[in-house]
């Protein structure tokens, strides 16, 4: 596994685990602006 190290300056892509919505931010958005699921970071490895 590898450890990723996201830099606060940087946009990032964030999934919602509920409808698929990607959103580009560099802050992470805490729910889905279309359904209000959670949102994860995609550069993050699920496990």
């Amino acid at each position: 596994m590898r450890d990723v190290d996201p830099t606060p300056s940087e946009e990032s892509p964030y999934e919602c685990f509920d409808c698929g919505n990607v959103v580009v931010t560099e802050d992470n958005p805490g729910e889905c602006p279309d359904c209000a699921g959670a949102m994860r970071n995609r550069r993050t490895p699920i496990e």
